[in-house]
């Protein structure tokens, strides 16, 4: 069994070194086979040098994208972040950490469901007038795309934010906080209109970063996946930009567990 590793990054561990210890550890209770998946293509039946193994589910499709579509950039928009991953004759050309990728356009930590949208906007124009928004959790990107009819309630696999349902008005109502308002104070139009607005922010993001990768490394095609691949997919039309889908809709949801699965099919066949 192959495994990529991410999550170590969560606060209850105090280091990437000690979440990596502890997730492979179980890893290895549960499936004695596991092999771990690196940053340099190569599996592993310890993850003594964590380095190697700290968030590298982007690695390991960017590297299976590249056997298979060579020089492109690599975009995948999930749940919470984006990658945006420069492949170069096949092989990945991003920074290693998710730190160093941060500052150099290859990972933007927004994405389709679990985003805070006060996150992504701090201020937001409601009837022709620019308001705050409230920095308190109230919603998230999965109310926004739910409202505007991208997603479907099944595809929003989190919690919501206040514990409500997942349908068009638990949705609204989640966005009108973000304002301090309520559906009496601000009506849907308006509501839709801040959503609009969430979406549009996210759409300009992916276009700056896509840019800047694609002429850092002179690379002027795509591969894109994710349960956001419609976000992606309307940033690149904007921008003129070629791409290719490289999976189906429920392989692109999963897509660096059958990356890993079909490198290590590969590896062993070798």
């Amino acid at each position: 069994m192959g495994i990529t590793i991410t999550g170590e990054l969560a606060d209850c561990y105090p280091s990437k070194r000690d979440g990596i210890a502890h997730i492979s550890a179980v890893v290895k209770e549960v499936f004695p086979d596991a092999r771990f998946y690196g940053y340099d293509g190569r599996f592993y039946e310890t993850t003594e040098n964590h380095t190697l193994f700290s968030a590298a589910n982007w690695s390991a499709s960017a590297r299976y994208v590249g056997k298979v579509h060579g020089s492109v950039v690599f975009i995948d928009t999930g749940s919470t972040t984006t990658d945006i991953i420069p492949v170069r004759e096949g092989e990945p050309a991003a920074m290693l950490t998710d730190f160093g990728r941060l500052g150099n356009n290859e990972l933007i930590y927004a994405g389709t469901l679990r985003t805070n949208l006060a996150a992504l906007l701090h201020t937001v124009i409601v009837r022709g007038k620019p308001v705050r928004t409230a920095s308190e959790l109230f919603a998230i990107t999965g109310d926004v795309y739910l409202l505007l009819g991208r997603i479907s309630p099944e595809d929003y696999a989190c919690d919501t934010p206040d514990g409500g349902p997942k349908d068009v008005e638990g949705a609204a109502r989640r966005i009108a906080r973000v304002v301090c308002g309520d559906l009496e104070e601000i009506g849907m139009d308006d509501v839709r209109e801040i959503a609009e607005q969430a979406r549009r922010r996210q759409i300009d993001e992916i276009k700056a970063a896509v840019t800047a990768v694609s002429e850092q490394h002179d690379i002027r095609k795509a591969a894109i996946c994710g349960l956001g691949s419609f976000i992606v997919k309307d940033a690149l039309i904007e921008m003129g930009m070629t791409f290719s889908v490289v999976a189906d809709e429920r392989l692109s949801r999963v897509f660096p567990a059958y990356a890993v699965a079909r490198l290590l099919a590969e590896s062993e066949e070798e």
